[in-house]
């Protein structure tokens, strides 16, 4: 029988640990400097190269970005999305053997306000970046997350593009490197572009960074204050790659991130997203697609290049830290598979590989307007499902508790009064201003933000728990607010007007007749 912990193969007869003596596996010649893997010692140059090998197959095998193109780069100070900048430094070098051909930008999101930094910690942070910028002589951009209290609600709606509708053709990218080589034959502009950046993006007002922390500290638990804060800076992002001319966002998001996200996400219920979350390439924006060159490096590679190599980084402090590992999903996960990494080193890799075989079912509708895309995360809505599914029996049991709560509610506000309990509200999950019951009236919630259950029908199953969490839903953004009231109203006038509008099998049957 097999017992717990017992050898079954003589201890003379396993292979030697790979060791930093042995000879690297590349080269056979040089001693190695780093063991990357078991069984795959490899020395300083082999490891560079492999490195540097790893990053551009990554982009040549997806081919997503054409030549070019104008490429925005998210680097967060850490130390996979600084690799990520070093890679293409020297990708667009002139000495490199396959040179990257497109334009690259740097954009730093200050998330100083939402940890709550002072300012001069904030200002310091952002000079030491300003200098690791400077010297790629990329163009960069430093934008405060308070600016998203500011953004359009255009954000949220996808953009229609013919890239987005349909998969380029086969010799698109063939026919993009013919034209880019026969201009960069007859134009002499260098390729690296002028510095260009906007002091005044520095500048911000204490009202943003109160109205920022309201809106994360309204959120009664850190996993739902990490999502709201992720989908922020996603919008950021986002806004900031559209003003400046940008056609793709480079993130850098690592194997193990990626490996955490996964586990992450299902157990958030986004088990619908998670192809767009973890893939390389999502385009839920339609006119910005966002790439993870990244996603097959491991953090332990990531570290030894960095240190091997000198890859300046910046950390900045984050919402978990100096928190214990139970104090969000996020925190959790990330511990968990961080000490199973350290027992069995196949772990992160196994997750990731996972990931590269899912693939979403839900796809927009062309003509639907960014009616069925999520509020928040933009993903396809996953709440249109059959009357017999886990869903609706989870929504059934929502709007249960929430009546009860209503009416116990409006109970116990009448009771010390001598008063008879109001009539509870004839629409449970909506959230109203009356303590959840309806007076004579109507129901008092407010007309100036879209109720709870307006964004909830609005938003995927895994955002609608995120706004669960929400003490108000007035401290979103406005833009959320008034793309939530747009949406609405051409939902009712869609029910409106449906009794007037002909089907398209009553027309076919009408012109056959």
């Amino acid at each position: 029988m097999c017992q717990v912990e017992e050898d079954y193969h003589d201890p003379s007869l396993l292979p030697d640990p790979p060791s930093v003596f042995n000879k690297c596996v590349k080269c056979k010649d040089a001693s190695a400097a780093v063991v990357v893997r078991a069984g795959d010692p490899y020395c300083r140059a082999c490891f560079k190269d492999y490195f540097i090998h790893k990053f551009r197959a990554m982009l040549g095998k997806n081919r997503v970005i054409f030549p070019g193109e104008k490429v925005l780069l998210a680097v967060s100070g850490g130390p996979s999305s600084s690799s990520m900048l070093r890679q293409v430094q020297e990708g667009l070098s002139q000495n490199a053997h396959k040179k990257l051909r497109f334009s690259p930008g740097v954009v730093y999101i200050d998330e100083g306000g939402a940890v709550g930094q002072s300012v001069q910690e904030r200002l310091r942070t952002a000079s030491e970046l300003q200098a690791v910028f400077r010297e790629t002589g990329f163009p960069f951009h430093v934008v405060p997350l308070e600016q998203v209290l500011d953004l359009p609600s255009s954000v949220v709606a996808p953009a229609a593009t013919a890239a987005s509708s349909s998969e380029p053709a086969a010799g698109a990218y063939k026919a993009a490197v013919d034209r880019f080589m026969r201009s960069a034959d007859t134009a002499n502009a260098p390729v690296q572009q002028q510095e260009q950046q906007d002091d005044a993006g520095l500048a911000v007002l204490e009202s943003h960074t109160l109205s920022l922390r309201r809106l994360l500290d309204s959120a009664t638990s850190l996993t739902a204050r990490e999502e709201l804060l992720s989908t922020l800076r996603q919008h950021l992002l986002v806004h900031t790659a559209r003003s400046g001319g940008y056609s793709k966002l480079m993130l850098g998001d690592s194997c193990s991130r990626l490996a955490v996200k996964l586990l992450v996400a299902i157990a958030l219920g986004r088990g619908a997203q998670l192809a767009q979350d973890t893939g390389f390439s999502d385009s839920r924006y339609g006119d910005i697609i966002s790439v993870k060159p990244m996603r097959d490096y491991s953090a332990k590679e990531i570290a030894f290049y960095n240190h091997m190599f000198r890859v300046p980084s910046v950390l900045t402090p984050s919402l978990t830290s100096k928190m214990s590992d139970k104090a969000s999903i996020q925190r959790l996960t990330q511990s968990f598979v961080s000490k199973l990494q350290a027992d069995f080193p196949s772990t992160v890799s196994t997750i990731y590989r996972t990931s590269e075989k899912l693939q979403t079912s839900c796809r927009p509708s062309p003509a639907a307007d960014g009616e069925d895309t999520c509020l928040l995360c933009v993903c396809v809505l996953d709440t249109s499902v059959g009357t017999a599914t886990a869903f609706q029996s989870t929504l059934i049991s929502t709007r249960l508790s929430e009546s009860k709560a209503h009416a116990a509610a409006g109970a116990a506000a009448a009771a010390p009064s001598g008063q008879n309990p109001a009539p509870p509200c004839v629409q449970p999950s909506r959230a109203c201003g009356g303590g959840g019951a309806c007076g004579t009236s109507g129901c008092g919630a407010s007309a100036q933000s879209p109720p709870a259950t307006d964004l909830k029908e609005l938003l995927c199953y895994s955002c609608q728990l995120t706004v669960r969490d929400l003490s108000s839903v007035d401290h979103l953004p406005r833009y959320i607010l008034s793309e939530a009231q747009r949406r609405t109203r051409r939902s009712q006038l869609r029910d409106e007007i449906s009794g007037f509008l002909l089907d398209d099998d009553d027309d076919e049957g009408d012109s056959t007749g």
